[in-house]
């Protein structure tokens, strides 16, 4: 264990956390507990899920603060730009943190919580998930507002190198500010079956949201050709979207109701007893910057077939992976291919591969490299930190200047109205703690 001197005081901000599931809740939840068993304290904020408000605890002590601030749209709450400022500093003062660690760069709780935390001095890291592109009207917008939040951002971490060069080009942050750490996968749970499925049937498997994003589209052309070819395989579709009326007309058209498995919203608990009834797992996502599905799927010993997309090429060796354009006819190829890759597939080898490549121990202790750095940036005078947003446009530097001034008088008031010294400082609870597989069951979520 390491000296108090050398611990830090992490608070996690996003607005997806659990009870919602999700790539980034699954970051999040394994990353804090594996700094917790580092000796780190973590605290967890997030808006209200329904009636999960207020301050809640979770495995190995894990505190998680649910905020009463109701998401309006897809899980993100209204943005407000200085509503949060008022709990946040209670919060910060309260768990007497060091740095605050936001996740996800469309989430606007993130957004807020970074800006009100650089106004009061605190370090900063940042943790982009995603991949953005640079031509639409929403990709637009939303790199506008990141290159704002990381304007005086003290390190950035990224889940691929693709991702990187995305964010950089996006944000305009130094590249040397920006680090690289993967997600990891838990291999505990996902682990092959006892028995591989057996028999001449060959299934598919695909576990995704049924978006756009996600290549929806391209699985309607894919599936009744690969059907066509081959009359021994079967698909087992897990997830829910607006897109999947599209997959639904597809099956009737083609008379694949047989063929074809529906399985609506799939729980995280349950994604291993899908994953583990097939062969082979498909993903079609037009972007991404790391695919964890992928990790999963790879963990319970499936030979994956992907589109060539973001990050995806970064994540497993080519012997695990078949990549392919995303385009139907070469997806289709892909699929071939995978079949008869399959009788040299060992699941088991496969599993022992991923515990070695990918566990939440070393992303939470290059994490706490990310941590040590950003300890190390100087701290800069309010006029020093102000000009960087003057660079982030002709008219949105000026606007980011004053919303940064106002947010400044803002917690200077708060600072008269309650003083940090009348703010209680909590006293730590922990619990003797251990990041190993029991511990990171999720039932320790329920």
């Amino acid at each position: 264990m390491m000296d108090d001197s050398q611990k830090h005081r992490i608070l996690m901000v996003s607005d997806f956390f659990y009870p919602n599931f999700g790539g980034v809740e699954n970051h999040i939840y394994y990353l804090s507990q594996c700094l917790l068993k580092l000796g780190h304290k973590v605290v967890v904020a997030t808006h209200a899920y329904g009636n999960r408000s207020g301050v809640r605890y979770m495995t190995g002590g894990l505190k998680v603060y649910y905020i009463p601030w109701s998401p309006f749209v897809m899980q993100n709450t209204l943005p407000t730009f200085y509503g949060l400022l008022p709990i946040i500093r209670t919060i910060l003062i309260r768990e007497r943190i060091t740095v605050v660690h936001g996740h996800q760069a469309f989430s606007t709780f993130c957004h807020e919580a970074l800006m009100h935390a650089r106004t009061m001095g605190y370090k900063v890291v940042f943790t982009d998930h995603s991949l953005y592109g640079f031509a639409d009207v929403g990709s637009i917008h939303m790199n506008k507002v990141l290159q704002f939040t990381l304007a005086d951002v003290s390190q950035a971490i990224c889940v691929s190198h693709t991702s990187k060069e995305n964010t950089v080009l996006r944000s305009g942050l130094p590249p040397e500010k920006v680090f690289v750490v993967p997600n990891a996968v838990d291999t505990a749970i996902f682990k092959p079956a006892v028995d591989r499925p057996s028999g001449s049937e060959i299934v598919i498997v695909v576990i995704s949201r049924l978006v756009y994003r996600k290549g929806v589209d391209l699985l309607v052309e894919v599936i009744p050709e690969v059907c066509r070819l081959h009359p021994n395989v079967r698909f087992i579709i897990g997830g829910d979207g607006p897109k999947r009326v599209r997959l639904e007309e597809m099956r009737e058209k083609h008379s694949l109701q047989d063929r074809v498995e529906m399985l609506g919203a799939v729980q995280h608990v349950q994604v291993r007893s899908v994953l583990i009834s097939g062969h082979i797992f498909l993903n079609s996502s037009l972007t991404e910057a790391f695919c964890i599905a992928i990790l999963e799927a790879a963990s319970c010993g499936l030979l994956t077939v992907s589109t060539r997309v973001g990050g995806v090429p970064e994540v497993l060796p080519d012997e695990m992976i078949v990549l392919a354009e995303p385009d139907p006819g070469d997806m289709v190829h892909a699929i071939q291919k995978a079949i008869s890759m399959l009788p040299k597939i060992d699941p088991q080898a496969m599993h022992n591969r991923m515990r070695e490549l990918y566990n939440w121990h070393d992303v939470a202790k290059r994490t706490e490299i990310v941590y040590d750095r950003a300890f190390k940036c100087s701290n800069q005078n309010l006029l020093e930190r102000l000009s960087r947003y003057l660079f982030c446009g002709a008219w949105a530097g000026k606007l980011f200047f004053l919303v940064m001034i106002v947010g400044f008088l803002l917690w200077q008031l708060l600072e008269l109205w309650q003083p940090a010294d009348d703010i209680e400082e909590v006293p730590d609870f922990t619990l003797p703690c251990s990041c190993d597989e029991e511990m990171l069951e999720k039932n320790s979520v329920k």
